[in-house]
Parts: C-alpha cells; structure tokens; sequence
C-alpha cells in the first residue's frame, strides 16, 4: 500500500501543497503567520513534503538527513511543535481524502489503507517529535552558553578601575561565572578597584549575598579593592532583615558614586573645566 500512497503524493504534489498551506494558515496562529512571508512559508512546507516522501525510500538515511534538517529550520523559525504535528495530521487527512474521493480507496481495502497510514505515519511523528526536541534543546544549550559569556562583562572604564554591571537573578551557576570573570577580569585588567553594579539585580536574597561576598573576598585575595555598588532601599531593607554582613565590603547606592569612591581610592578625582583654568 506504500506504493499507492506514494505515487498519489508525487503525482499531485502541487494540489496537496496549495491544500495543506491553506489549512495551516487557517488553523495558524496570527502571530505566527506575521513573522513568516509566504515565501518562505512555502518554501518550509515544499521542504516538508520532500521529507514526508523520503520517508517512503527505503534508504532511512535520507529521511534522517532530511529530518534534521527540518526540525532545524523549523526551531529556527519559531514554529512550535504543536503546529507542526498538526501540519503531519492535516497533511495525512489531505492525502486520505484525496484519494478516497479518485477512487484509491475503496470499502474492500480502507481498513487497509488505514492501518497502513498509521504504521506509516506514527513513526514519522514520533521521529519528528524526537529530533524536535533535540533540536530545540541543543538550540537553548547554545544560547544559554552564549549568554553566559555575556551575563557577566568585566568593562576596564579607568586604568586600575574595572566595574561589572549585573542583569537579573543570579543562581549558582551564574555565581560560578561571575566570580570566573572577576578573577580573570580583574588579573588582566590590573585592577586596583573593582566594582560590582546590582542595580539590575532584582532580589538579593542571602544565596545571592553570599555568592557577592564570596566574589569579594576573592578579588581581596587578588590585592584589589571590592566594591558594592547600585544598593537600592529595597535591597538594603532586605540585607538588613535577613542579617547578612557587608562590612567587610564598601557599599555604594549608585554606580556614579561607586566611581567617585574609587577615584578617591586611586588617588585621583574628577574636577571641572573651570577649576583646571583656575589653577
């Protein structure tokens, strides 16, 4: 029955492709549908096509490289895994009913025919579903490092004066980078000062304390100077009432301050135009 499935889909190709595009963008959600040009949409699901054919050669491999591929493009795009198994399903009802209304299937052998679509198709979704999640997992791995790389910046803004500006919460193995970064950072850098900035910080709770303290004491075994800058009333109230100590560590409201302190620190100061003409 493979024979007849898959001649039906070659012969009529552009019918069931125009079909099936027409469903999708129906049942499709409007956002969806916005990011996507018809192009490409077209082109995304001729490639579909071509994979559901593969399936049929006997050579597997070919249907796994086209696999990948797919759930690749697919992940890539945004489309979510919900629209593409119904996209598998709208495409098999298509093809059924196209053939029950030529006359392929009959009442001798639709139970057949059937059975034969579902030991055909189930695999295929299975596989999809599968490399899907694969795709998708390694995709959110890849961006998780990348970000990483990025979450915790060490910026050289004077000589001897390095700050690294924190964006949202931190776990311990955010934590793990940072104090990496630091060290690194401040090494490099040759810094005297440095400057951790948790103005973008939303909680500070006392995991999140102890990893900073941690990166404190760890930049003063180093020998340059740590300091904590961008403390909110709100985090202040919170450090206070969970008793966690900062006094080992100079603690600024605002990363301007912060840099104010540090110049004092590296014996320089920022003065005006006026008081150099002055002088």
């Amino acid at each position: 029955m493979h024979e007849l499935v898959y001649d039906y889909i070659t012969n009529n190709r552009g019918s069931i492709l125009n079909g099936w595009m027409d469903r999708m963008k129906t049942n499709a959600d409007e956002r969806l549908i916005k990011v996507v040009s018809d192009q490409m949409f077209a082109r995304t699901s001729s490639e579909f096509i071509d994979m559901v054919l593969s399936n049929f050669n006997e050579n597997n491999k070919e249907f796994q490289n086209k696999l990948i591929d797919f759930a690749e493009k697919v992940v890539r795009l945004g489309w979510p895994l919900t629209f593409v198994t119904a996209g598998l399903r709208e495409f098999n009802l298509i093809v059924f009913e196209g053939m029950s209304e030529e006359g392929i299937i009959t009442s001798e052998n639709q139970m057949e025919i059937v059975y034969d679509f579902d030991k055909w198709a189930t695999p295929m979704t299975n596989e999809i579903v599968n490399m899907y999640s694969q795709t998708w997992e390694r995709t959110v791995s890849l961006q998780k490092i990348a970000l990483q790389e990025l979450s915790a910046p060490l910026i050289p803004v004077l000589e001897g004066i390095t700050v690294m500006p924190l964006v949202g919460t931190i776990d311990t193995e955010r934590a793990k980078q940072i104090m990496e970064n630091l060290l690194n950072g401040a090494v490099k850098h040759r810094s005297e000062v440095v400057l951790i900035d948790i103005t973008g910080v939303p909680v500070v709770d006392t995991m999140v304390a102890h990893h900073i303290i941690q990166a404190a004491e760890a930049v003063r075994l180093i020998g340059a100077k740590c300091m904590l800058c961008g403390i909110r009333p709100e985090i202040a109230q919170t450090i206070v009432n969970l008793g966690i100590n900062l006094n080992e560590i100079i603690t600024k409201n605002s990363l301007k301050k912060g840099i104010e302190a540090a110049l004092e620190i590296t014996n320089r100061k920022i003065i005006s135009v006026d008081e150099v003409g002055g002088s």
